[in-house]
């Protein structure tokens, strides 16, 4: 069963990839690497049940704090560059 379920989160790493390289705006590109982030969260989790290690839970838990921190930044700069292009306009 846990074979399986890291199967399909490579599956869904995949498409997540695909659509942060082919994603027509910023936002869907952000979004994209949002759900590739969740996806690598959870493979790590699945990683340390299925070898009973808490290093890979310990690991994820940092991984997902700056990965959040990562989102914030992205955004405000996203955020920033629209309202820049706004005002040349």
């Amino acid at each position: 069963m846990l074979d399986a379920m890291q199967w399909f989160l490579l599956a869904c790493a995949i498409g997540a990839l695909l659509r942060l390289l082919a994603g027509p705006s910023a936002a869907d590109r952000l979004v994209a690497l949002n759900v590739l982030s969740g996806i690598v969260l959870a493979f790590l989790a699945l990683r340390g049940v299925r070898q009973e290690r808490a290093i890979y839970l310990d690991v994820a838990l940092v991984y997902d704090i700056f990965g959040f921190l990562g989102l914030l930044a992205i955004a405000r700069f996203l955020k920033d560059k629209a309202m820049a292009d706004g005002e040349e306009d």
